[in-house]
């Protein structure tokens, strides 16, 4: 397991709080989007600023954090390729419990202990919660609008900008047909 660097935006002190239980302290803070964080059509882009507001609460188990994170995702219309931004706003609520706390859960054999996120010398991670926070939150299908009709399938033309845009299409099995309308006509003999 590497540690945490304390440095990072994303990781808070829990001395904020210490280990007595029903210690608590409030903080808002804004810290840029780590890679990968959305899905292939949607994302809140690396670099970004994502606002969080916490708080966090010593119990026996560990620090309780209770926060929200606002933020903006893009992405691209998955029915015209046009770009989509989407406001991002999700509340989360997360216990961390301490290392003790968590190898007493494991020696009792709680089933949930391995789920747990803990408390890493005195540190907690918040991009785990975060990632799982936001990115389920996001639209699985964006639209540019709720009615965008998209791209012709035949040239690709997007038909919000020529609504009577069509393609006159013969059915293939008629094809051979259309072929004979397209000969001129032979003329024939008469006899007498």
């Amino acid at each position: 397991m590497t540690r945490l660097d304390p440095r990072s935006p994303m990781v808070l002190d829990t001395k904020l709080v210490g280990r007595r239980p029903g210690t608590m302290h409030e903080l808002t803070r804004d810290v840029g989007t780590p890679s990968d964080f959305g899905t292939d059509v949607m994302r809140v882009e690396e670099g970004e600023s994502l606002h969080l507001e916490l708080r966090l609460e010593s119990v026996v188990e560990g620090v309780l954090v209770t926060g929200s994170v606002r933020g903006t995702a893009t992405g691209a219309c998955v029915r015209c390729l046009d770009p989509v931004t989407e406001e991002v706003d999700g509340f989360f609520q997360e216990l961390f419990v301490h290392a003790d706390r968590h190898d007493h859960h494991r020696e009792v054999g709680d089933d949930d202990a391995d789920q747990e996120r803990q408390v890493e010398d005195g540190y907690i991670d918040l991009e785990p919660v975060l990632r799982d926070t936001v990115v389920p939150a996001l639209p699985f299908q964006p639209v540019c609008r709720p009615d965008c009709p998209g791209l012709c399938s035949e040239c690709g033309l997007p038909l919000a900008e020529d609504p009577q845009h069509q393609h006159d299409q013969i059915d293939p099995r008629w094809a051979a047909l259309s072929a004979l309308s397209e000969q001129p006509p032979t003329t024939t003999e008469k006899r007498t």
